[in-house]
C-alpha cells in the first residue's frame, strides 16, 4: 500500500484552523454543550474479562488480556483510530526518508500520569530494554525491523547501536534494516510504547505488578487492580487529548463462567458480555437489538510439542488434525459465527497486491469428506512406527468456558476416531497455561494467535526456527528461507512476497502438519444500547475506549 506524503503537521494545521473558527469562549462553550447533548451524566462503563492480567510490563507482556489494558492506559507514537488506521499518538508529525528506511518523529507536548514529560528518550529506553537479553522478552522479535535490533538482542552489539536515537526531547529518529510497509502500524503495538526510565528503575522488580507501580501516558490510568477479581480504569487528566475522552471510569470484573456474566448483564451490572453457544439462540431471539457478532482475525490451533517423541511423529500430527470435526466445533460447540479453520492466516484479514484476500491464494488444507478414514489409516501407521498399540497424550488448555468445551469435544472426537488413544485434559488458568507453553512443559495444547500488524507475516514468522513464539521445536529450513526472503529482498516485489508467504503456510500445515488449525474466532456478544463509540481493532489490542461514551438510558 502506498502512503500519502501529506505530513501530519499539515493535517493538524488544517484542524487548528477549523477549531479557531469557533471564535470566542461563549461559542466554544455552546458547542461543547451541544456535543454532550444526549450523554448520560454518569460516564461509567462496566465490562467483564475472563482472565487475570498476566503482566502490565510492556516489555514482557505477550497476551491479548494485557494488551486490552495497554492500548487504553498507554500510547505509542501512533494509535489505531476507529477505522483501524494509524493515527498520531505521542507523535504529532513524521518525516519518512526517500528510501523509507529512516523515520523522524516529532513528539507532541505530553505528560506521564505522574506529571513527567514524555520524551524521545522514553522510547529509546523502552526499545533497548525489550531487546536486553536479561529481560528475555518473547516479543523482542517484533522490533527486529529496527536497525541492529536482532544483533543487540543476541548480545552481539551494545544497546547504543540500536537504530533509535533521541535527537532531543521532542525528536526521535528510527532507522530500519529495510523498508517495512507496516511500520507505522507497528508503533501502535504495546511493545513499541514508551517507558519512563526513572520511574521503571525506581520501582525495580516491583514495576508493573500493581496499579500503583505503573505510570501511564494514555487516555486512562489503572486506579485499582485486585488480582483475579477486578480492575478499574479512570480518565487520565494528564492525557494530551483528554477532551476527546468522555468516559470517567471503566470497571472490569474477572468472570470466567459465561452464565455468571450473563446474569450480571441481565441485572444491569455489566454493559457487555460475550456469549457462549448455549446462550446465542436465546438472546439472538429475545434481544435482537443488543445481540451482535463480529468475525475476528484470532486463530485457534493445536500446537504440537515436537520435543515429545509422540508428536515428533508427523503421522501422529496428521492423524489428529484429520480426526476431529472442525465444522462441528464452529457450528455447534461455539455457535457464534466462528469459522472452521483449515488454514493459519484468517479470512477477511488482509489483501494482496491483486486486491484479493490471502485465502484466495491458498485453499483449505486437509478439508475433505473422508478425513476420518484418512485419520484412522495414518494413526495405525503411526502406532506401528512408534511400536505402541495404545498411546496416552495430554491436551493443555485454559479454564475459560468456551475453550473448555472445545477441549472436551476434541478429546471426545480423538478417542472416538483414533483407536487406542487416550486423551487426558490439563486445564490451567490462562497465565499458567502460557507459562507452561513457554517452558515446553506440555504435549499438545489448544493455542491462539491474534495479529500484531496487518500482514500475513504476523502469523507466519512465529514458527521460524528459534522464534520465541515457536514453542514447539518446529524447524524447516525452506520455511525459514521463505520468511527471511519475505522480510528482505522480496519487499521490492509485492506479488513474489505474497506467493512466498502462501508457500510458507503450505509447508507449515499442508506439508509438515506442524500445527492443526481449529477455528477462526467470531465473537457473539450482548451490548447495552446506551454504550456507544467502542472501537474494535483487528490487530494489537482488541478495543479502544478513547471514543466511547454512555448515552442517557
Amino acid at each position: 500500500m502506498k502512503r500519502k506524503t501529506t505530513t501530519i503537521a499539515a493535517l493538524a494545521l488544517t484542524t487548528s484552523v477549523l477549531v479557531a473558527g469557533c471564535g470566542n469562549g461563549e461559542k466554544a462553550s455552546t458547542t461543547k454543550k451541544e456535543s454532550n447533548k444526549g450523554m448520560a451524566d454518569k460516564q461509567v462503563l462496566n465490562l467483564l474479562e475472563t482472565a487475570e492480567i498476566p503482566s502490565m510490563d510492556t516489555s514482557k507482556s505477550t497476551d491479548s488480556v494485557s494488551f486490552r489494558v495497554f492500548v487504553n492506559a498507554m500510547e505509542g507514537l501512533y494509535r489505531l483510530d476507529k477505522d483501524n488506521k494509524p493515527t498520531p499518538g505521542m507523535a504529532k508529525d513524521v518525516k519518512i526518508s526517500e528510501d523509507k528506511k529512516t523515520y523522524t518523529f516529532e513528539l507532541r507536548d505530553a505528560k506521564w500520569s505522574n506529571g513527567d514529560p514524555v520524551r524521545a528518550q522514553d522510547f529509546v529506553y523502552a526499545w533497548q530494554r525489550t531487546l536486553d537479553k536479561a529481560i528475555a522478552a518473547e516479543y523482542a522479535f517484533i522490533l527486529f525491523d529496527v536497525k541492529n535490533a536482532q544483533k543487540v538482542n543476541k548480545g552481539e552489539l551494545p544497546s547504543d547501536q540500536l537504530g533509535v536515537k533521541a535527537k532531543d526531547d521532542k525528536t526521535l529518529v528510527v532507522e530500519l534494516e529495510q523498508p517495512a510497509p507496516y511500520f507505522l502500524e507497528l508503533t501502535s503495538f504495546p511493545t513499541f510504547f514508551p517507558l519512563n526510565e526513572k520511574y521503571v528503575k525506581g520501582q525495580g522488580d516491583k514495576y508493573g505488578l500493581e496499579a500503583d507501580k505503573l505510570v501511564y501516558n494514555g487516555p486512562f490510568t489503572m486506579s485499582q487492580w485486585k488480582h483475579e477479581q477486578n480492575y478499574q480504569l479512570k480518565k487520565n487528566p494528564n492525557y494530551w487529548d483528554k477532551d476527546t475522552v468522555k468516559l470517567d471510569e471503566i470497571n472490569v470484573s474477572i468472570v470466567k463462567e459465561t452464565s455468571t456474566g450473563v446474569n450480571l448483564y441481565d441485572s444491569d451490572q455489566a454493559d457487555r458480555v460475550i456469549l457462549t453457544s448455549e446462550f446465542v439462540d436465546k438472546y439472538k431471539k429475545n434481544k435482537p437489538d443488543e445481540f451482535k457478532t463480529k468475525l475476528d482475525p484470532r486463530m485457534y490451533f493445536l500446537r504440537f510439542n515436537q520435543k515429545n517423541a509422540t508428536f515428533k511423529n508427523q503421522k501422529v500430527r496428521e492423524a489428529i488434525d484429520l480426526a476431529y470435526d472442525k465444522k462441528g466445533i464452529a457450528d455447534v460447540i461455539l455457535n457464534d459465527g466462528s469459522l472452521p479453520a483449515y488454514f493459519l492466516v484468517p479470512e477477511k484479514f488482509t489483501t494482496g497486491p491483486d486486491g484479493k484476500d490471502f485465502r484466495s491464494v491458498n485453499k483449505n488444507f486437509r478439508d475433505s469428506k473422508d478425513n476420518a478414514e484418512k485419520a484412522k489409516k495414518l494413526w495405525e501407521e503411526a502406532k506401528k512406527e512408534l511400536g505402541q498399540d495404545t498411546i496416552t497424550v495430554e491436551l493443555l488448555n485454559d479454564d475459560n468456558g468456551s475453550r473448555k468445551k472445545v477441549g472436551d469435544f476434541i478429546k471426545e472426537e480423538l478417542e472416538k476416531n483414533l483407536p487406542g488413544i487416550k486423551v487426558n485434559l490439563k486445564q490451567q488458568p490462562y497465565k499458567q497455561k502460557l507459562d507452561l507453553e513457554k517452558k515446553f512443559q506440555y504435549e499438545f495444547s489448544l493455542s491462539a494467535w491474534s495479529p500484531d500488524y496487518p500482514d500475513p507475516m504476523t502469523y507466519i514468522d512465529m514458527f521460524v526456527t528459534g522464534s520465541s513464539f515457536n514453542e514447539m521445536d518446529y524447524s524447516n529450513p525452506k520455511y525459514d528461507d521463505l520468511v527471511a526472503k519475505s522480510k528482505g529482498e522480496l519487499l521490492k516485489d509485492d506479488k513474489a512476497r505474497w506467493n512466498a508467504l502462501a508457500e510458507a503456510e503450505k509447508i507449515l500445515i499442508g506439508q509438515d502438519a506442524a500445527i492443526s488449525p481449529t477455528y477462526q474466532q467470531s465473537t457473539a456478544y450482548l451490548e447495552k444500547p446506551f454504550v456507544k463509540g467502542i472501537a474494535n481493532h483487528t490487530f494489537g489490542g482488541d478495543f479502544s475506549y478513547k471514543w466511547a461514551y454512555i448515552t442517557k438510558k
